[in-house]
């Protein structure tokens, strides 16, 4: 159980703390080096992917809006290293952590539960009895061959193509979903995304360190279920600074059996204060290394997919901002547009936008604009000046308010 809550914070506060610890305290520096993107995994320690290309990936958003312009190769860099077959080890490694997740390679082995819980449902087996030994086959090429497309392996495969279709409509080989489920069980990793976006299949060995790979599931240096659950609990901590035991332990999807006796044990070492925050309708949980800033003075378009703002009730209680992706719904029944990031300025979400990058004309095409009921004077300005400043970093010339 946890123990009484010792303080009492205001909304105002939570919310500047939870601000700092994102890193929207730091001064956006004027030439972005690996240094400043290093900066922001250490603080986010998880960056959603997605294929939506509307704007940019979305990976290289949360980067741009603590950074300001800087070159995305970094980012790639960091996920890529420097070759084919490099093994210099990587800042950013690909896993199942928030949900597709750029993480730091020493977060891998703590999500061996997850992989274990994947090589364990079955579908191994349904696949061995009717199509023996391609998953061995697979395996094997990626081994050999690696790092790979899911193409590149499926023409490697002396059976070829046997195609199937899933629940979003997409066409995935036999030899994709078993390079799926091996990469779920963590028996072959991601070497990067080449510029379809598609991921390169490779061995452990040839990603991740020696130190890395010691802890590997399985292996007898593997954390387990609990010592798992208190590392990504400490790491979902430090990265909101404050929230609710839902909010974090949603931060590396982690089911409340699993993150709140984690949260106790960071309570009882002192690293996690309980508190209460005014308005807030449940307890809260407080880094107790985490900077409390009197004033924050952020100004920043948001990823649909950024870390602040991805668990929408957190958002909602947090800025008072009722926040929905749209994408899927009809467009008739769209309220705010298509693909919206909400506008950080000061410390608060003061407006929406929905916007499109047309690369063949040039243009940030910005469809729809909505400011929030208190908006404070200046926000249009402020909004303007960052939809410039987007449009720069994108490449295109000019911001076209369709």
């Amino acid at each position: 159980m946890f123990c009484a809550m010792a303080a009492e914070l205001t909304a105002g506060q939570a919310r500047r703390i939870a601000l700092a610890a994102q890193g929207f305290l730091d001064p956006r520096p004027e030439r972005p080096t690996m240094r400043h993107i290093q900066r922001v995994i250490d603080r986010l320690q998880v960056v959603q992917i997605d294929s939506v290309n509307v704007v940019t990936r979305s990976q290289y958003l949360p980067f741009y809006s603590r950074l300001g312009d800087y070159d995305t190769g970094l980012v790639d860099r960091a996920r890529d290293g420097t070759g084919r077959r490099s093994r210099e080890p990587r800042r950013l490694v690909e896993s199942w952590a928030h949900v597709a997740s750029l993480i730091p390679p020493e977060t891998w082995p703590f999500l061996g539960f997850r992989m274990e819980a994947v090589a364990q449902d079955g579908w191994a087996r349904k696949v061995e009895v009717e199509h023996p030994g391609v998953l061995d086959s697979v395996r094997e090429v990626v081994h050999d061959h690696g790092p790979l497309t899911a193409r590149e392996v499926d023409r490697l495969i002396e059976h070829g193509a046997i195609h199937t279709r899933d629940n979003w409509g997409w066409n995935w080989s036999l030899v994709k979903q078993c390079l799926e489920h091996l990469f779920g069980t963590g028996q072959i990793v991601s070497s990067g995304r080449n510029s379809q976006f598609e991921r390169r299949y490779a061995v452990p060995s040839q990603v991740l360190p020696p130190e890395v790979l010691a802890r590997a599931p399985g292996r007898p240096g593997a954390p387990d279920r609990a010592e798992s659950a208190v590392e990504l609990m400490r790491r979902a901590v430090r990265a909101h600074g404050i929230g609710t035991a839902s909010d974090l332990g949603d931060y590396f999807r982690l089911r409340q059996a699993m993150a709140r006796p984690a949260l106790e044990e960071l309570v009882r070492r002192g690293e996690v204060e309980p508190v209460s925050v005014r308005g807030w309708d449940r307890p809260a949980f407080l880094d107790t290394a985490a900077r409390r800033p009197r004033a924050v003075s952020a100004r920043a378009l948001l990823s649909p997919f950024d870390s602040l703002i991805w668990e929408r009730a957190r958002t909602e209680r947090m800025f008072g901002f009722h926040y929905r992706i749209e994408i899927y719904v009809p467009e008739p029944q769209r309220v705010f547009g298509y693909y919206v990031l909400p506008f950080l300025w000061g410390e608060d979400l003061v407006a929406r936008v929905d916007l499109k990058a047309d690369r063949a004309t040039g243009r940030l095409l910005v469809r729809r604009v909505h400011l929030e009921p208190e908006a404070p004077d200046g926000t249009r300005e402020a909004l303007a000046a960052e939809l410039t400043q987007l449009a720069g970093w994108l490449g295109l010339e000019r911001v076209v308010f369709t």
